[in-house]
């Protein structure tokens, strides 16, 4: 079975080694057909601490790692404001 990746955005980096990503989606209400939005946060590794709140990151499903950590984050799609991406020289 495939790993799923999810696209989401880091809201906390306050506990070590663990990043709190907020991923949204848009789905049609079934009654009224107008789209809305949901939203689901999820426990995900990062062992360097290097995620910062903000950015938009990728997380990957794992084995359990702790009672709530079941992603790690893959890597950063798009730097959070005021942070830069830092590039491998």
């Amino acid at each position: 079975m495939p790993k799923r990746i999810l696209v989401g955005t880091v809201v906390s980096d306050k506990t070590d080694k663990t990043v709190v990503v907020k991923v949204e989606r848009k789905v049609k209400h079934p009654l009224y057909g107008k789209i809305i939005r949901r939203s689901k946060k999820y426990h995900a590794h990062d062992e360097a601490n290097v995620f910062k709140i903000g950015e938009t990151v990728r997380i990957e499903e794992t084995a359990p790692i702790s009672k709530l950590k079941t992603w790690k984050v893959i890597d950063v799609v798009q730097a959070g404001k005021g942070t830069a991406i830092e590039a491998d020289v």
